[in-house]
């Protein structure tokens, strides 16, 4: 058993201490919500009063958090002044790749072994311990931070140094969040011409257009029963934070120069959708706005 201490339990961060705790862990969890700290002692961990507590004693400090700002005040404030000798200190949030760098090299340099960890699969992934991690680390440190990772993981990648995790993470979100906006596009552009979205969503499954977006979260309620859009748009990757990783990229394309034109747009078209009010639906919600639904949404 290891004893993890766990900083962040809301939509995604919930899911995944309650997969450790139910693996066996020792799980010691805190969050500002007290719902949230509720239902991660309903799945079995253990609360903790304060951020600097639960990390006290853990073999292994977990974070997962909103912003960047966020992880830099638990990491000043908490982590390093309570964290063990050698812990493993692993940020599973997703932010910007200057903010991986100086934790991590806060942290080295107090004798922490450090990993950003950003991860890809959604709320239902990390429910069922499905998760794919992206782990920007030192080269020695990789195979203790796969072990902790494991119970969480469906794969856990290593993607470079400080920080590449982070990287891949915000590429892999942006080209996310472009490929949704195809694909509620599609099925939009099929229904005005009359042609069935279902069974346009069939043929596409099964043709060139295929993708992550329509065939495993498909925007159309009806084809994917684990979709959010077959219960209202609720839950799943929220419109804001789509908009956050979206904004990522947008800022880390324009610090190295990197033409990102349909990374933009998809930014725009989020922060509209978000502007209506609809930040916290699910980010495939798109499609009604789209088509002119947004009754559909309320």
């Amino acid at each position: 058993m290891t004893c993890y201490g766990f900083i962040g339990l809301g939509n995604m961060g919930g899911g995944m201490a309650a997969v450790l705790a139910a693996a066996g862990h020792r799980v010691q969890a805190f969050d500002l919500s007290a719902k949230a700290l509720e239902r991660a002692v309903s799945a079995g961990a253990r609360a903790s009063e304060t951020a600097a507590a639960a990390i006290a004693g853990a073999e292994v400090v977990i974070t997962m958090l909103p912003a960047g700002t966020h992880v830099r005040d638990v990491y000043e404030q908490a982590l390093l002044p309570a964290a063990a000798g050698n812990a493993l200190v692993i940020d599973c949030s997703t932010v910007d790749v200057a903010t991986a760098r100086a934790v991590a090299e806060q942290a080295q340099a107090a004798g922490l072994r450090p990993a950003d960890a950003p991860v890809s699969g959604g709320v239902a992934a990390a429910a069922a311990g499905a998760l794919t991690f992206m782990v920007g680390c030192r080269d020695a440190d990789f195979a203790a931070v796969e072990e902790a990772l494991t119970p969480m993981a469906k794969t856990v990648v290593r993607a470079g140094e400080a920080g590449a995790g982070q990287a891949a993470k915000i590429c892999n979100n942006m080209l996310l969040g472009v490929s949704m906006i195809g694909a509620c596009e599609a099925l939009a552009l099929a229904e005005g011409l009359g042609l069935d979205p279902e069974r346009f969503f069939e043929i596409a499954s099964a043709s060139s257009g295929q993708c992550w977006s329509l065939t495993s979260y498909c925007p159309w309620p009806g084809p994917v029963e684990a979709a959010p859009s077959n219960r209202g748009y609720a839950g799943g990757f929220a419109v804001a934070m789509m908009l956050k990783d979206l904004k990522l990229a947008q800022g880390a394309a324009a610090s190295v120069g990197t033409s990102t034109p349909l990374g933009a747009q998809a930014e725009a078209l989020y922060a509209l959708f978000d502007r209506l009010g609809y930040g916290e639906k699910d980010f495939s919600g798109l499609i009604q706005m789209l088509r002119g639904r947004l009754d559909l949404l309320a």
